[in-house]
Formats: C-alpha cells, structure tokens, sequence
C-alpha cells in the first residue's frame, strides 16, 4: 500500500480531481476530511502558506494545489493510467487549457455575488468563455484527453458541477446552451469514478444553499 493521505472537504471540486486522479491510478489512500471552520493542527502544517485543501501527502512528504498534485501523481506512477498525454505537444495543449479555465474561474464565481443590475453582464462574459471552450475544446472526441478522460476533464468536470450547482442557486441556465459541451460534461459524469467520488449537484445545492442566502438573501 502506498503511503498516502488526502485531506479535503467532500463538497471541493479541487479535492474531488484528487480523488478521482487516484481512483484511476488504482492507488489506495488514506482520506481525512477537513473542518474548514476549525483546521487541523496538520493540514496548518502540511499546508502554511495556503492553508487551503486539498493536500496530498505522500510518504510524509505535501504537496498542494490541485493541478499540481494531478501532476505529481501522473508522474510518480506513470505505468498506471495516464492522466496528461505521453506526446509534448499534447500535453502542452493540456496544460493550456486547465491555465485557461483556471484564469476565467474568478468569472465563474463572481455571478454569485452579482446583482440583477450586473447579472446580465456577467452571463455574457461566462457565456463568451463557455463557446471559446465548446468551440476548441474535445471537437469530436469524446473527452478532452480522447477516448478517456484525463487532466482537462479532471480540471473542467469537477469545476463545471459546482457551476452548475450555482445556476441552480442564481434560478438560471447558462450551460445547457452549449450543447457539444453538455454532451460531453454528461457523458463526463457517467464515468464510474466521476459518479462515485463527486457529490451531487443536488446535495451542492442542499450544502450551499443557507450559505447563499445568509451572505446574498
């Protein structure tokens, strides 16, 4: 067994790509989960700069933020399922795109705070980065990284559920207007380790709901 912890939150679209990620590899991990209101005495050591989930220990040793951690698992086991792809060039492309998505989240979680004067404005703006994705994104692949998923799907998939655990909570519907990208997020989510270590977009709402409407009404 190898010597590895996670720890994180149940309802983190970044722990959730660390799960996932390690459930492919076929690697069995000790998971402790987080209080985020009261943060352990090791997660504060394991993570002092951040002080954020998730953390990957391995062999006592941490590793933090979760792209980084898919790599480092992809490249400590190697002979096990690929996460990136083996050609430089492709791998490149991976990386572009999880950087690209990674840069416009901060759009994405703004239109909770938005107001009905600024709402409109910020749907335009997500719109515009949902369409530049569905028109360079898996084409007519069936995933990001092919015939299977991988880095891309790991970072867009996990985030895209939460997002749209967040059009529940805003009452509209942004995504389902991308319909190559639906596709592929729905084909996404039948995926065995995608259903089994990522919570519900119904239990997201459930958990983010009072939290919504004691900060926003």
């Amino acid at each position: 067994m190898e010597d590895l912890k996670l720890f994180s939150v149940w309802y983190s679209p970044y722990g959730c790509r660390i799960k996932c990620a390690l459930q492919l590899k076929g690697l069995n991990y000790e998971y402790v989960e987080e209080d985020l209101s009261n943060k352990s005495d090791l997660l504060l050591q394991y993570n002092p700069v951040h002080k954020k989930v998730p953390v990957l220990v391995h062999g006592g040793k941490p590793i933090v933020e979760s792209l980084i951690i898919l790599e480092y698992i992809d490249e400590t086991w190697p002979e096990k399922y690929p996460i990136l792809p083996k050609d430089p060039y492709e791998r490149s492309k991976a990386r572009f795109w999880t950087k690209f998505m990674e840069d416009k989240e901060i759009t994405f979680w703004s239109l909770v705070q938005a107001t009905e004067e600024t709402k409109e404005g910020k749907i335009g703006e997500i719109m515009g980065i949902l369409k530049t994705i569905e028109e360079h994104g898996p084409g007519d692949k069936q995933y990001f990284g092919g015939h299977d998923i991988g880095f891309v799907d790991l970072a867009f998939g996990t985030f895209f559920r939460w997002f749209k655990a967040v059009e529940e909570l805003k009452g509209i519907k942004i995504f389902e207007t991308c319909t190559r990208l639906q596709t592929w997020f729905e084909r996404f989510n039948e995926v065995a380790v995608v259903k089994e270590n990522l919570p519900s977009v119904d239990e997201l709402v459930a958990h983010y709901k009072p939290l919504f409407l004691a900060k926003y009404g």
